[in-house]
């Protein structure tokens, strides 16, 4: 386990939206640079960056095109080298967005995997045996290449599949994986991961990572496998570096040789992230429908069980072994003032930095950028409105370009009311300062960081507040509008260290306004 992982709080930069300073519209290397004193100051010690690497954008970035180059829109690979030592001098750590599961059709791997008679990377990808030969279940498409057979695409049509072999083969174009060709591949990702790790990178985010062996069991016992190879290679030759699965399971991700894994709703999970901040639907136009659920709406039922029962199962499975991560959010998520007020959200953030494991900002969420309901980009679809640009100061396009707004990756929040860095720094009960505050607390409480030693005081379905242990201290929430009490252990020691809003804590009992929040030392 990398040393410095567990002191790690990450800062998520979508690149094309965090800051322009060419003048065309799209975020760069540069603007990121520019703002790592910014984002040192707000605690974070560590970055991801979402693809940067050469793509035609038909999937943000998610679809490589050449895994050693970067996108010549953010700037070159000595840019990109250069953003990492300006990172190091800060002591901060920053992990690249590895997409290990497809490329880019326009790959030139796939390329000459699609000739007629392919000589190289003919097995790079995975191909039927037939123009017309599919398999019931799993995407394919044919009729658009040279070679007279059908391919496996990973997500978007644009996504053809990398080849790491069948768990199970059923059929003869069903290669195995110890087969040459997906052995191929597996030695490809180590060679794409050392290049970047070489570069001076400290990691990497891996994209669906529990995607890459196909036929795979419900265990995902053929990806652990391929996974746990790889993590011996950095074991061996980069011991510091770390590696962060969008697995969103972590029982099965950290025994699969992930330092980290995200808590968020992919199957088989139920639902126990959602039900924290985003327990809704939404339409086909994305609005939010019907009654808005989450734990932390002040109005809702406020069922903390359905994340505890989750969350303490994959715990329980993984705290000798690596962390878990939750999120404010992503850019695949619709963000937190979606639906929460900038109250609802102080208290929201209050848990996430009070919990253990390595926690994850998204850019903008530290100033409660909203959703902003706009047309899909780059294949973006409702996550677009998740992604627009950053709002530093007042003016032109809030800080984020010089560009004329019709240039924009993105269109900005145009609302008069709109959230800034620049204001919230001015304002001592912002939520930018609330952040500050909540990273600060955890960084001077060592029981507060990424160690196991987590324990439920007090969690009951329709009930307030939820009351958790971390290590020598109680740590309290109650998002409702009602005043809720409960039964603590006896030896709290005085006032709360932290606290939003009014509560207090003594003799075996937590007393908790509407709306607050607190953190108590329990006596030795």
């Amino acid at each position: 386990m990398p040393e410095w992982l567990n002191n790690a709080i990450f800062y998520e930069i979508y690149p094309q939206s965090f800051l322009d300073t060419n003048g065309d519209g799209i975020g760069d290397f540069e603007g990121i640079i520019q703002k790592l004193d910014y984002i040192n100051g707000l605690g974070c010690n560590a970055l991801w960056l979402n693809p940067c690497f050469d793509s035609p954008f038909k999937d943000a970035g998610y679809d490589v095109r050449d895994y050693k180059k970067t996108a010549p829109r953010y700037g070159t690979n000595d840019d990109l080298k250069r953003l990492f030592s300006e990172a190091h001098k800060r002591k901060m750590r920053v992990l690249l967005d590895l997409v290990p599961g497809h490329t880019s059709e326009e790959h030139q791997w796939f390329i000459e995997s699609s000739k007629a008679c392919p000589k190289e990377y003919r097995d790079r990808y995975i191909w039927t045996d037939h123009c017309f030969k599919t398999t019931q279940g799993i995407g394919f498409i044919a009729g658009e290449a040279e070679r007279a057979a059908a391919y496996i695409i990973n997500f978007f049509k644009c996504q053809p599949a990398l080849n790491y072999g069948w768990f199970k083969p059923a059929e003869n174009w069903q290669l195995p994986m110890d087969h040459p060709g997906p052995a191929a591949t597996r030695e490809a990702l180590k060679d794409i991961m050392r290049f970047w790790l070489d570069a001076g990178c400290d990691g990497f985010r891996v994209d669906m990572a529990m995607s890459l062996v196909k036929g795979d069991d419900g265990e995902r016992s053929g990806t652990s496998m391929l996974w746990r190879d790889i993590r011996a290679m950095l074991d061996r030759d980069y011991p510091d570096a770390a590696i962060v699965s969008e697995w969103s399971y972590p029982k099965q991700a950290i025994a699969a040789g992930f330092h980290a894994d995200f808590f968020l709703d992919f199957a088989p999970n139920s639902g126990g992230f959602k039900s924290l901040f985003r327990d809704y639907e939404l339409t086909s136009d994305n609005v939010i429908s019907g009654e808005d659920k989450s734990f932390f709406k002040k109005g809702a039922k406020h069922n903390i069980k359905k994340f505890v029962d989750e969350y303490i199962y994959h715990y329980e499975a993984t705290k000798h072994y690596g962390y878990i991560s939750l999120v404010t959010g992503n850019h695949d998520i619709v963000r937190m003032r979606g639906s929460l007020s900038t109250e609802e959200i102080a208290l929201a953030y209050a848990f996430i930095f009070t919990m253990p494991g390595v926690p994850f900002l998204y850019y903008g969420d530290e100033i409660g950028m909203r959703y902003i309901n706009v047309p899909t980009k780059e294949g973006g679809y409702y996550r677009t409105g998740s992604r627009t640009p950053m709002q530093w100061k007042a003016g032109a396009n809030l800080g984020f370009s010089a560009a004329a707004a019709d240039k924009l990756y993105l269109p900005v929040d145009r609302a008069a009311d709109a959230p800034t860095v620049e204001a919230q720094e001015k304002d001592p009960a912002s939520l930018l300062n609330t952040v500050k505050a909540l990273i600060a607390l955890r960084r001077a409480e060592k029981d507060l960081g990424a160690l196991p030693n987590f324990s439920v005081i007090y969690a009951e379905s329709g009930r307030m507040p939820f009351v958790y242990r971390r290590g020598s201290l109680l740590v309290a929430v109650n998002p409702s509008g009602e005043c809720a009490k409960a039964a603590v252990p006896q030896t709290i020691a005085g006032s709360p260290l932290y606290a939003i809003g009014n509560c207090s804590a003594a003799n075996g009992e937590c007393s908790m306004d509407a709306q607050s929040f607190g953190v108590w030392r329990l006596a030795q």
